[in-house]
């Protein structure tokens, strides 16, 4: 390839990223949306790398990761297209970055489907342990349901490396101090994933989200990236808890836990419905 093509090569692919990213900005804007009926947290002041650097980062890595694996997307949406149907996408709306208020904004995030939408008789869908099947927990344990999110990294709802995002209900029950955690963008992975992802207690993950946020640094995050990686990957570990399909809700653990009575466990969830 003569120098010529390849720097036509070159800003083709700029071009047609920054178009994308446009497009996808744009689309967002209108499924995005503030959580109003909540009381504000305090906004975090944000380092020079997290408030400049980080977001070039991220963009480059998820314009890489679809170049780079655009035969394993296509591989995967066909294998997702003929075990379980359409959409081959699943969404779900999850409380994301905190606005200039304090207060959460809410996302769509994107995942490779990984369970059917069988349902009983009364049209409820079935438990989880149910729906997923054996290529959907597969899809799990190696983490590649999550390459979806690729769309939420270049929309910039999301970031590669941040504190998980979790369930709008799971928010409710969160504490202050806990919801400091959204004070970041969500990530892809975070240091909560690298250390024990869905073995380790909910307080323990809370607990490295605060860590992390409490040192956002260039070094950190590609130690994190590299150490998913290897989970992934190598390890396998995957999102079940306790041997159940999927992990447990932060209000359901609370609950059997001891930690909040029936009532109030009913009142939040009544909230976290309203949102």
């Amino acid at each position: 390839m003569s120098k010529r093509a390849a720097v036509v090569l070159v800003t083709g692919f700029v071009i047609t990223d920054i178009l994308i990213t446009y497009i996808l900005k744009k689309q967002t804007e209108k499924t995005t949306y503030i959580i109003e009926n909540i009381e504000p947290i305090p906004i975090r002041k944000m380092g020079f790398y997290e408030k400049y650097i980080k977001r070039i980062l991220d963009v480059l890595c998820a314009t890489g990761t679809i170049i780079c694996f655009a035969p394993l997307y296509l591989v995967i949406a066909v294998l997702v297209k003929i075990k379980l149907g359409s959409p081959i996408l699943f969404t779900q709306e999850r409380p994301g970055m905190i606005d200039s208020n304090g207060k959460e904004t809410v996302f769509k995030m994107y995942k490779f489907r990984s369970m059917t939408d069988e349902k009983d008789n009364h049209g409820d869908l079935l438990s989880d342990e149910i729906r997923i099947t054996p290529f959907g927990r597969w899809l799990r344990e190696t983490s590649l349901d999550e390459l979806g999110e690729v769309i939420n990294i270049i929309n910039g709802t999301m970031s590669v490396i941040g504190p998980r995002p979790q369930l709008v209900r799971d928010l409710i029950f969160m504490t202050k101090e806990q919801r400091q955690r959204h004070t970041a963008k969500p990530g892809l992975s975070g240091l909560a994933q690298v250390h024990g992802r869905n073995s380790i207690s909910w307080e323990n993950k809370f607990n490295w989200d605060l860590k992390y946020i409490n040192n956002i640094n260039f070094f950190a995050d590609v130690k994190i990236m590299l150490d998913s990686i290897g989970k992934a990957l190598i390890k396998r570990e995957g999102i079940t808890m306790d041997g159940m399909a999927t992990a447990q809700d932060f209000g359901d653990y609370l609950l059997n836990s001891g930690k909040i009575s029936q009532d109030e466990y009913d009142k939040k969830q009544k909230r976290a419905r309203i949102i």
